[in-house]
């Protein structure tokens, strides 16, 4: 069964999610969130909504929502919040933009963006942009580089998202918005000691064995075997490894919405597996995809 089939239209700039008994259900409770359409006016809580920043942490969304209010000049009586009444994702929303953790890993990003693409849909969002921001391991680049994705790709290095439903394997293309890649790279050759580069992101479903880390509670292979690995991911274009694009990627796509990922890297695993960069420097580069995504919004609203 594959999903290529389906045609999504997409022109009126809203979500269009793929799931005709959404249009039955009389109230849709995001559980995961705590709102739902019969507890929240959620067009008046949300459809002013334009971007949409992900990430792993609930504490960094945060700090992001904040640093992203000061950028916009947002009141100060209008600090972001947490909306997400639950322990399992902080929400955070500054004027026109959302800020939402998605934990750990693809079954935990598909929880969430589920539920975050119901949200656009039913506060009819519309022309929504939406971004993966995080850390990842780089192939090949000095750590510290941010990496632009054009494509998310498996383990094996193929552009597609696989899942098992209903006993049947079905795949969904994980291409990104090129447009929104170019105008990245725009926007990145303008911030001052900015590394920058665009390049295919493989996606994994776990960080040791899956990513050929030789540190882990179990490892049945070679040190050769792993640079071998890597490197045959690095002659595909790859050019780092994280674990969240690929899910990502492919429900973005399916629903519509164009979508970028932006991940700096923190150790090239050519040379090693472990992070061993002092926490001052790395908290500094885990700025560098946040100053970049506040730079391309403040540039599509018109601000300097």
């Amino acid at each position: 069964m594959d999903s290529d089939r389906q045609h999504c239209d997409t022109s009126n700039g809203y979500v269009h999610l793929q799931n005709p008994h959404l249009k039955s259900m009389t109230s849709d409770f995001l559980y995961h969130f705590n709102l739902g359409t019969a507890t929240h006016d959620l067009p008046a809580m949300f459809g002013d909504v334009k971007f949409v920043v992900v990430g792993g942490s609930a504490t960094r969304m945060g700090k992001f929502a904040r640093y992203i209010h000061q950028e916009l000049g947002l009141p100060e009586s209008e600090e972001p919040q947490d909306l997400a009444d639950t322990d399992r994702y902080g929400m955070f929303k500054a004027g026109p933009v959302l800020s939402v953790s998605h934990g750990m890993g693809m079954p935990s990003m598909s929880i969430m963006l589920n539920e975050l693409l119901k949200l656009l849909y039913h506060a009819r969002c519309s022309n929504v942009v939406m971004f993966r921001m995080g850390t990842s391991g780089g192939l090949g680049l000095e750590p510290g580089t941010v990496v632009i994705s054009k494509a998310a790709v498996d383990a094996c290095f193929r552009p597609k998202y696989t899942q098992i439903v209903l006993g049947q394997e079905i795949s969904r293309p994980t291409e990104l918005d090129q447009g929104l890649v170019d105008e990245l790279l725009h926007v990145a050759a303008q911030e001052e000691g900015l590394t920058t580069v665009a390049g295919n992101t493989m996606c994994a479903n776990g960080f040791y064995e899956e990513q050929g880390r030789l540190d882990g509670a179990f490892c049945d292979y070679t040190e050769q075997d792993k640079l071998q690995y890597l490197q045959k991911g690095r002659d595909a274009g790859v050019r780092n490894i994280e674990m969240e694009s690929l899910c990502f990627a492919a429900l973005c796509k399916n629903a519509g919405v164009k979508a970028g990922v932006v991940c700096v890297t923190l150790v090239d695993r050519l040379r090693g597996d472990q992070v061993t960069t002092p926490h001052d420097t790395l908290k500094e580069w885990e700025l560098r995809p946040q100053k970049l995504l506040a730079k391309f919004i403040r540039s599509r609203l018109g601000m300097k």
